[in-house]
Formats: C-alpha cells, sequence, structure tokens
C-alpha cells in the first residue's frame, strides 16, 4: 500500500464508486471472469484459464460456500455484519490448497500435519488474519489451508467496505467504523479464549486498534509487512517516510471525493497497473488476476486517523514482525524503522517476498506463523 498511496495526487477528478466496488460480491467477481468467456469476447480475447486459473480466481468464493455448508457452527461467535471464513478442522471440507506444483520438502510436510499441534502446549491454536488496505479475507485462502491442515482454527475477515462487505467505502468516518467486523469478534470470544492476531499492510493499524481494546484477549500479533505504528502516529505518517515519497505523489493517481472537492478525500483509488510491479513483484499471474477482479478502494479516514497506543494494553501483548524482503510497496528500510522506533519482541524475515507473501511465499509464511505460535516470550531474532 506504501506506493499505492505515494503515487496518488489531488488532480483527481470526482469519482463515485462503481456499483462492482460497492456491490462487490463472489458472485459478481464470479460473473466477470464469466464474462471474460461471452459470445463477444470470445471473438476478441484469447483469455486462456488453464483450468487452475478458475480455481485460483474463485478461491476465496470457496471458503465462502464452505462456511455456508457448515452453516457457520465452525465460529464460537454468529456472524454480524461481519464476513468471516472460518477453517471447519474437517479433511471433508478441506479449501483449496495452495497451486504450486513442487514436492513438499519433509519439513513442510511436518509443518502441514493435522495432528502436529496435538501434542503441542499452545497457548492458543486460533488465529485471526486481517488484510490490508485495499484487500479482502480472500488474499488468505492459502494460509487459511495451510493452518487448518495443521491443526490451528484461522479465520480471515473482511473489514468495512472490503472484500464483500456490503457497506460503502466512502461512508467510513474513522478507524473504529474500518475495524467494528473485527472488533465484533472480540466482544464475541468466551471468556478466556484468546486468538493469535495476524495484520499485513494497513491492517498492522487496525491489530494496533484492537490490541489497545482487547489485550486480554490476544496472546500474540503478528505483523506482515504492515504498518506497525508507535503511540501517536497514523498510517500515513509512516507510509511518508517512504524513499522518494515526494517524486512518487506527481505520479497521475487519484481520491474519491464523495463529498465535494471542498472536503477531505473519502477514499483512494487503486490504479491496478501498478499491482504487479509494486505488490506482487513475486506473485504469480493466477494470484495478480485474483487480486486484480477483487480489489476494493482505501477508505481514507482510517489511514490519517493517529494512534494512541499505551504500555497496560497494547504494550503487554507480544509482538512478531515479519519483514518481506523483496518488498517493492514497503520498502525494507521502512519496516526497519518501523522495527526500531517500536521493538516487537521478535523479528523475522521473508527472502524473496514482495508484499504479499501470503501469495508469493506461502509455506514460508505458514512455517514463520507456526514456529511463533510456539515461541515463548523470550526476545530472538530470527532470520528465515
Amino acid at each position: 500500500m506504501g506506493n499505492a498511496l505515494g503515487c496518488i495526487s489531488t488532480e483527481g477528478v470526482r469519482e463515485k464508486t462503481s456499483k462492482h466496488e460497492l456491490l462487490a460480491s463472489f458472485k459478481g467477481r464470479a460473473g466477470l471472469l464469466s464474462s471474460l468467456s461471452s459470445s463477444e469476447n470470445k471473438k476478441k480475447m484469447a483469455v486462456s484459464f488453464d483450468g487452475r486459473l478458475d480455481e485460483q480466481a474463485l478461491a476465496a468464493a470457496l471458503l465462502f460456500n464452505h462456511h455456508q455448508r457448515n452453516n457457520g457452527n465452525s465460529l464460537p461467535f454468529p456472524r454480524s455484519q461481519s464476513v468471516v471464513y472460518p477453517s471447519s478442522g474437517s479433511k471433508k471440507h478441506g479449501l483449496t490448497r495452495s497451486s504450486s506444483s513442487r514436492r513438499r520438502s519433509h519439513s513442510e510436510s511436518l509443518l502441514t500435519r493435522p495432528d502436529q499441534l496435538v501434542n503441542q502446549d499452545l497457548e492458543t491454536n486460533r488465529v485471526v488474519l486481517v488484510h490490508g488496505g485495499g484487500f479482502g479475507a480472500w488474499c488468505w485462502y492459502k494460509t487459511i489451508s495451510l493452518l487448518e491442515e495443521a491443526g490451528f482454527k484461522a479465520d480471515a475477515v473482511d473489514l468495512t467496505g472490503s472484500g464483500i462487505h456490503y457497506s460503502d467505502t466512502n461512508i467510513i468516518r474513522n478507524l473504529a467504523e474500518y475495524v467494528k467486523p473485527l472488533s465484533d469478534i472480540f466482544y464475541k470470544l468466551g471468556e478466556g479464549d484468546k486468538v493469535i492476531l495476524v495484520g499485513h499492510d494497513l491492517g498492522g493499524a487496525c491489530i494496533s486498534y484492537v490490541m489497545e481494546l482487547f489485550p486480554s484477549k490476544i496472546a500474540k500479533a503478528v505483523f506482515i509487512a504492515a504498518t506497525m505504528l508507535s503511540s501517536g502516529q497514523s498510517a500515513l505518517d509512516i507510509f511518508s517516510q517512504q524513499t522518494g515519497f515526494s517524486d512518487l505523489t506527481r505520479q497521475p493517481q487519484t481520491f474519491i471525493y464523495a463529498n465535494g472537492k471542498d472536503n477531505p478525500p473519502t477514499a483512494i483509488v487503486i490504479d491496478k497497473t501498478l499491482l504487479r510491479d509494486s505488490w506482487f513483484n513475486q506473485s504469480s499471474t493466477k494470484d495478480v488476476a485474483l487480486a486484480s477482479v477483487s480489489m476494493r478502494p482505501i477508505p481514507f479516514a482510517p489511514v490519517v486517523e493517529k494512534l494512541f497506543l499505551s504500555s497496560n494494553n497494547y504494550g503487554s501483548i507480544p509482538r512478531f514482525y515479519i519483514k518481506t524482503r523483496g518488498d517493492c510497496a514497503l520498502h525494507v528500510p521502512l519496516q526497519e524503522s518501523m522495527i526500531k522506533s517500536n521493538p516487537p519482541t521478535q523479528v523475522f524475515e521473508l527472502k524473496g517476498s514482495d508484499h504479499a507473501p501470503f501469495f508469493s511465499k506461502p509455506q514460508a509464511l505458514h512455517k514463520i506463523l507456526v514456529e511463533i505460535s510456539q515461541v515463548p516470550s523470550k526476545h530472538i531474532f530470527k532470520s528465515i
């Protein structure tokens, strides 16, 4: 998201979010993919869906259908306005695996055995995954599948106006409204229940907000190429530190001014042409296709809101940061600057990963998440 924000200029004209952005649904996205093979487009385009692309691009829809088949019974709380994709822990309803055709190593096989955690003394095996700006719960489909196979219960949530959440991005006024689907999860957690909370990109600010509210319900917090704010900072404060920010702002990007040009922007339009080079430079064409039909505008208000974090609440939770070495969106020096300013319990590295390791390095990311679940509260630096 760093480059996306850095590439935005206020010279854009007023725009209204399209019906596809406002009323995004998997049915609609499936229709969008299907439209590529309509009678007219068949004559004009030679779009090659090799059988796996369909599977890849609709993987998030499978998560949603999976939840419907189980009537939501795998969650300890009812569905509210948020859309949550749970894991069932059942082989019968397993989720789509990574499309990688390479054979797994012995160590990876051990990491994904369903009985791996049976004898582990973990504080919790429940993981809540929070997407970044423009993303949705759909981006975690590989991670959910791998965690489920390893015996975890993984839930991914659509923040307000994201994924298939029904709200218009332009009406989100603050961070509290943006993270409400996530907050609802914690309000409904049982007494004594805890989760491992994972945030990516702008999701770092979101999980920080929730950490301040529910410290007793979070066993560990994991920041993946994410905005790990110090108290008094906003996500925009972080992104504006990016090298070359002033030059990038001159590039032709737009805000959405749903309330008029005389008022602050309401959302940030994602330039889909930036996805491959800036966000997904190590990801497969199939995952880029999934993102290009699924990403929605980023609400502006949560990006500029400053967070005030206390040592008693936010500071009481062990934090882990996962650096992405090949990241062209949130550059490594900026990630290291956040780590230096607000030192976490432990730091991991993902070599060769772009800004979306859940796409480009799903197995390596999974391995780190499993390791973090087993880490005691010790200050250890680890490079993988």
